[in-house]
């Protein structure tokens, strides 16, 4: 038995160019989710590192011996529950804390620096931060408590405009994408239309020439999304590999305590391959519709001779 020829010819200039339009939305969007997914472990990564610290700052002043007020600093610290340990910055640590903007071979003790004790705490049960606070006030004036919530809600709070706006940019994708279907599929039947009719009025029902549609638009989508999918899987590999060969560098160095490193992992290449497949359905689905609604859209103006007859004419 001879096989049945599909109604669309399975390459034409249509079809590539659709092919190339959603290889890029596809690696957009694949971008866009990887670059999200990379600053929000960062930003959980920072508030974790935040949240796991507090800072004791104790400013110098005349008459004070600085390093027994550090000592009784950490001490007082240490007596409220939740507290793990407390380590004095010393002053070469303080040298080094400074290099970047006073260079080297400072003399902590004829500059008026404040000195820092870093208190270890347990997250899940802090100390109350308040009552710290003033009780080292109370028995050492010079001293601060910095708990850090400030930066931890700014961090929070720019992770979820990160997602926000990620999404926005999934959502511009995938709507351009959608109207990008819609004009090749109307494009695909204006060309095809004679024979879709041909095909209706002889019996034909409008679920089989769309999934004739259907079939030919799935084909179209599972490869141009697989190589958009792909490149953006190839970009985030070959990002973590040169990263992880110029970790010594400032400018990696740099780049890696803004963003993190520019590894996704098994969730991050997971949603990848999501991203590939939902890209192909929606462009499967949103091919049927179209093709459902051309055909009623014949229907109605078979149905409708005054309508006809003016088309004709």
């Amino acid at each position: 038995m001879r096989p049945t020829a599909p109604i669309l010819p399975s390459a034409n200039i249509q079809g590539n160019a659709l092919m190339v339009v959603i290889a890029i939305m596809a690696f957009l969007a694949c971008l866009t989710l990887g670059g999200v997914s990379m600053v929000r472990s960062t930003a959980a990564s920072w508030e974790s590192q935040i949240s796991r610290e507090v800072t004791i700052q104790i400013k110098p002043d005349d008459g004070l011996d600085m390093e027994k007020a550090l000592v009784q600093a950490r001490e007082i610290a240490l007596t409220f529950v939740g507290t793990k340990s407390g380590q004095i910055v010393d002053e070469a640590a303080t040298a080094r804390l400074l290099e970047p903007w006073l260079g080297t071979g400072l003399d902590i003790k004829e500059l008026p620096v404040p000195r820092l004790v870093i208190v270890t705490i347990d997250e899940t049960n802090p100390p109350d931060f308040d009552s710290m606070r003033s009780l080292l006030k109370e028995s050492i004036p010079q001293a601060s408590l910095d708990d850090h919530r400030t930066w931890v809600d700014r961090l929070v709070s720019m992770a979820h405009t990160t997602v926000m706006i990620g999404t926005g940019v999934l959502l511009l994708v995938f709507s351009a994408m959608v109207l990008t279907v819609v004009f090749a599929t109307r494009g695909a039947l204006s060309g095809n239309r004679h024979i879709v009719e041909v095909l209706h009025f002889v019996g034909a029902e409008s679920s089989f020439v769309a999934t004739e549609f259907q079939k030919h638009f799935l084909k179209i989508s599972l490869k141009g999304s697989a190589v958009g999918s792909g490149l953006a899987a190839l970009f985030f590999m070959s990002a973590g590999f040169l990263q992880s060969h110029t970790l010594a560098t400032p400018q990696t160095d740099q780049a890696t305590a803004l963003f993190g490193t520019f590894s996704v992992g098994a969730l991050g290449y997971a949603g990848i391959f999501a991203t590939m497949i939902v890209i192909a359905l929606l462009t499967t689905f949103t091919a049927r519709l179209t093709v459902m609604r051309t055909i009623y859209e014949i229907d109605t103006l078979r149905s409708d001779p005054t309508r006809a007859d003016g088309l004709a004419n």
